[in-house]
């Protein structure tokens, strides 16, 4: 884990010299990978450059505010809280009038990381600084994420770095200093796009989806060859379908560190 995490700061560093950057802005969530993202920022850039932007909604939980909160704490960060209810309820109105017909699901849930994505990056032209999309590996390969709501960014550094492996480095940087919340480490992965959401409702568990992930990308096994390892055939299935359906996705996003 170690050199994995000053792999990912010097690439960091690198990149926000090479691109006249010595500050960054971006959305803390109270998930994972939003919290390690901005903690390895703070380590590369110092805590008062790193702008971290709490967007929230009704779906926003008591947990999430309380770990981005003491996020910003224990690493000096420039912490902002907006409420977005108020924009997502004015869109939600205004798309119904266009549509004919009531806003839901995924076009609802949607417009939430849209909206988000329009603030850091307002945000930024108003102040300076660079937009990081807190995206993981595992995320990008299945498309779970939103086109131009938390893609939204120039550079994605944990984006090469597979969902169990942001875990196992969260823990490990916690040693070095407490940075994390333990909260946000033991934490059901979630969205919160929608009430009582949560990351393996739609996904299979990160530690066999990871796994999967692994042998059809990383390894480029086939379909047979990955359920001979073990695997059941409709989760191989799933994952290769996922893969395929969201490449158009991965196409559009920002730039990822190397891992």
């Amino acid at each position: 884990m170690e050199k994995l995490w000053y792999k990912l700061q010097s690439g960091l560093r690198q990149y926000c010299d090479e691109n006249g950057f010595n500050k960054v802005i971006l959305g803390l969530s109270g998930g994972l990978d939003s919290a390690l993202t901005a903690v390895l920022a703070a380590d590369v850039l110092g805590g008062e450059n790193v702008t971290a932007i709490m967007m929230k909604t009704q779906y926003t939980s008591d947990l999430s505010l309380q770990i981005a909160r003491e996020t910003a704490e224990l690493n000096h960060l420039d912490y902002h809280e907006l409420d977005i209810e108020p924009l997502v309820t004015a869109k939600i109105k205004f798309l119904t009038q266009a549509f004919g017909e009531s806003v839901q699901g995924l076009t609802a849930e949607n417009l939430q990381a849209r909206i988000r994505g329009q603030l850091l990056m307002a945000w930024s032209n108003q102040n300076g600084g660079l937009v990081l999309a807190c995206g993981n590996k595992s995320e990008a390969l299945t498309g779970y994420c939103t086109l131009y709501g938390d893609t939204c960014g120039g550079l994605m550094p944990i984006g090469n770095v597979y969902k169990t492996t942001i875990f196992a480095l969260a823990k490990w940087r916690n040693t070095l200093g407490y940075a994390l919340p333990e909260a946000v480490i033991t934490r059901a992965p979630s969205a919160e796009l929608a009430a009582g959401q949560k990351d393996e409702d739609s996904l299979p568990p990160y530690a066999v989806l990871d796994e999967v992930l692994k042998l059809l990308y990383d390894d480029k096994k086939s379909a047979a060859e990955a359920v001979a390892v073990g695997f059941d055939i409709a989760l191989v299935k799933k994952v290769q379908n996922l893969i395929v359906r969201s490449a158009f996705k991965r196409k559009q996003m920002a730039s990822a560190l190397d891992a």
